[in-house]
């Protein structure tokens, strides 16, 4: 199929006055925010508070059977998982509990999402363990005999949750939800698989029944916990290590158990359920922690507590890793709603979801909760086992809260290594994300950068200076590949308007006399000189030395020039003659009509002097040529700039635009601008880059255009044929 076009020649004034151009009409978005009407107001309300859209549409006949079931099956999760991660946070079991009721709820009333599953989170919890253990350590918790020390950790815990949320609510009222756009995928799977590293070596402690000498925190705390940990390994609990391996063991089977067959299986087998059953009811029977030192939970009260303010004093303590913390979890419920939401087709707002997690974490926070994020392994159940929406989150915080007023109790004689062994089996997700690695290799190195790059940083300097580093990188990374673009020059694809990089196009060819040249990034101060040194490269022409040599040459001729005419009056004219008579008696000197005669050539030598200067000015003209200075000239009369990658300008680019045009023109050659977007030729003109010298008509509609023109007004004439467009 071919497709003939037909149109004229357009450059950028021409298009502006064919298609009538006039500035787009700027939107003030600002004057709506103090507009009220009863329209606006419901939209809000549907906004802030989504559960009041959707709760009334809820299709009672198809969705609540799938709900129900699916919000149950979250629970069997909820209730091991709670009580796990709140050991890993470096707290007493139920305030696990308390964490997988409050934001869940809370969730259910203004989340976006419907199939998330929010509440306790091994990275969350690792994150929130090495605060609390780092202010205040384990070998203090041992050594006190009351429970105020562990009373500090708590309310360390909520505080730092109050001001997560405080963050998290924050960001989303501002319309900051863009934030998660700078945590790319690779860094966010390379940040959880080191996360999960550091649970993974958290729980050592626990799997082996080891009592460290002291809790670390900071750089290279990591390494040196896995150092304490090897040297005390003689000192390891037997029982303990049977207990945690045989719970294991039991998991993984389990979980391969439900991959083989979760075809047939109506709802997944709760492995971890039923490893918490079996291993209390053998630990009450076996009293495992008197006979075989095996630690166990402990009291778990029942009934929920009341609210607690938070301490203001911590909070100037708390504030860097409530941050950190802040953005960590709001990323994975974000990057998880999202594949959610696409996978079913629906739409997750990224600041309502901030403002939706902020609220679970500030208000859980006066119930004694510690921050909370998603799930992917509670979301992925949540999903498969049937549910439609986050009714499923409402049942299973009901479930739990039974737990809590009812059922608490009966877990009092959990090992903690079974609690220690849910948590490490339940890395194994994480932990297969280290075959990334292989797959970036293969797709994409850079990324592979960012990924190497976030797991050392987040491995040797803890999680919090860790994502720090990792974000620092993104961005700087970004600006380099900025500064290292892929400059080509263009050649024409045979009988079309399509002009490629003759390196990779075999059949494109360069148009001769003319010189297309692309950057693949934009132009901004940053690369500006780095693009202008290209260009002259890429071109095949020492501007720079060819610039110089012309105005040394130049000098030399002036000096030249000047020379001739200081000789030139010095030397007596020839056609004029003057008789001076003396008579020494009277002291006169009569001049026989000097003066006359002077007078009378003077109107001649006039106009034979100014005919004489125009010819010394056009030779002068003619002198400064290339050519005529004995200097190589260019093989090429003009040069295009094709600008289609350019999203933005600044003032360095705008100057070093000039500067290429004047230079370019000192050696005879035209610069041409094709293909530049509406908002750049804007910037443009407020840059007042455009004057006498460079107009709009410099400046085409595509590179075809230019280089069209550019054969037809070449200053040595067309040397070759005006392309067709053949499509």
């Amino acid at each position: 199929m071919e497709l003939h076009v037909e149109r004229p020649l357009l450059n950028q004034e021409q298009l502006e006055q064919l298609g009538h151009w006039g500035p787009a009409p700027r939107t003030h978005q600002w004057r709506t925010w103090f507009q009220c009407s009863r329209s606006r107001a419901y939209g809000l309300l549907l906004k802030y508070f989504p559960v009041s859209g959707w709760l009334p549409h809820y299709r009672v006949r198809e969705w609540l059977l799938g709900d129900l079931l699916s919000g149950l099956s979250v629970a069997i999760m909820q209730l091991p998982q709670g009580l796990a991660y709140a050991l890993l946070a470096g707290l007493p079991p139920v305030f696990g509990l308390y964490s997988s009721f409050y934001p869940v709820f809370i969730y259910f009333l203004f989340g976006t999402s419907r199939h998330i599953s929010v509440g306790t989170f091994a990275i969350m919890s690792v994150m929130v363990g090495s605060v609390t253990e780092s202010m205040v350590p384990d070998e203090v918790v041992r050594q006190s005999t009351n429970s105020t020390i562990s009373d500090e950790r708590v309310q360390l815990a909520s505080t730092l949750s109050v001001l997560v949320g405080l963050f998290q609510v924050a960001l989303g009222l501002v319309q900051f939800g863009f934030v998660v756009n700078y945590l790319s995928e690779p860094l966010v799977r390379s940040y959880t698989t080191a996360a999960s590293i550091q649970v993974f070596i958290s729980q050592l402690k626990y799997v082996f029944g080891l009592q460290l000498s002291s809790s670390r925190s900071g750089p290279l705390s990591l390494i040196m916990t896995l150092v304490d940990v090897c040297r005390n390994l003689p000192k390891t609990s037997v029982g303990t290590l049977v207990t945690a391996l045989v719970a294991g063991v039991a998991l993984m089977m389990v979980k391969i158990f439900n991959e083989k067959l979760h075809r047939y299986l109506p709802l997944p087998v709760p492995g971890e359920l039923l490893t918490l059953i079996v291993a209390t009811g053998i630990s009450y029977g076996a009293n495992l922690n008197k006979n075989f030192n095996v630690d166990i939970v402990g009291s778990i009260p029942t009934g929920l507590v009341p609210p607690m303010a938070p301490n203001p004093q911590l909070f100037a303590k708390l504030v860097g890793n409530a941050f950190a913390i802040a953005v960590v979890g709001f990323a994975i419920a974000i990057s998880l709603g999202k594949i959610f939401a696409l996978r079913h087709g629906y739409r997750v707002d990224s600041n309502q979801e901030l403002v939706a997690l902020g609220l679970s974490n500030f208000i859980g926070g006066f119930f004694q909760c510690f921050p909370v994020s998603c799930s992917m392994s509670r979301s992925l159940v949540q999903e498969t086992t049937g549910g439609n929406t986050q009714v499923a989150g409402a049942v299973s915080s009901i479930f739990i809260l039974i737990i809590i007023l009812k059922l608490g109790e009966l877990f009092q004689h959990l090992p903690k290594a079974v609690l220690a062994a849910i948590i490490i089996v339940n890395l194994k997700g994480m932990l297969k994300q280290f075959s990334d690695i292989c797959s970036l290799w293969k797709t994409n190195r850079v990324d592979l950068l960012i990924w190497l790059v976030t797991f050392v940083a987040t491995i040797l300097l803890n999680l919090d200076i860790g994502l720090a580093v990792a974000i620092a990188f993104s961005l700087l990374l970004v600006v380099v590949r900025t500064q290292l673009p892929r400059y080509s020059i263009l050649g024409q694809v045979p009988d079309t308007d399509i002009y490629r990089d003759v390196a990779e196009y075999s059949e494109a060819k360069e148009v001769p006399g003319v010189k297309v040249f692309r950057s693949s990034a934009t132009l901004y101060f940053a690369n500006a000189e780095l693009y202008s040194d290209a260009l002259k490269q890429r071109c095949g022409v020492d501007v720079d030395h060819l610039l110089a040599q012309k105005k040394k040459r130049l000098r030399k001729q002036e000096r030249k020039l000047k020379r001739q005419r200081k000789d030139k009056q010095a030397a007596p004219s020839s056609g004029t003659t003057v008789s001076v008579s003396v008579d020494a008696s009277h002291g006169d000197v009569k001049g026989s009509g000097a003066e006359d005669s002077r007078a009378q050539v003077s109107p001649a030598n006039e106009l034979e002097e100014v005919a004489v200067s125009r010819q010394e000015d056009a030779k002068a003209a003619a002198a400064t040529t290339l050519k005529a200075l004995g200097l190589l000239q260019p093989d090429f009369h003009s040069l295009i700039l094709d600008l289609g990658a350019l999203s933005f300008v600044d003032t360095v680019c705008i100057k070093s635009l000039k500067n290429i045009f004047r230079d370019f023109r000192e050696i005879e050659v035209e610069v041409y601008i094709a293909a530049c977007h509406s908002p750049v030729v804007t910037q443009l003109e407020a840059g007042q880059f455009f004057d006498a010298s460079i107009t709009k008509q410099h400046l085409f509609v595509t590179v075809h255009d230019a280089v069209t023109f550019a054969l037809q007004h070449s200053r040595s004439g067309p040397n070759s044929p005006v392309l067709a467009t053949k499509l």
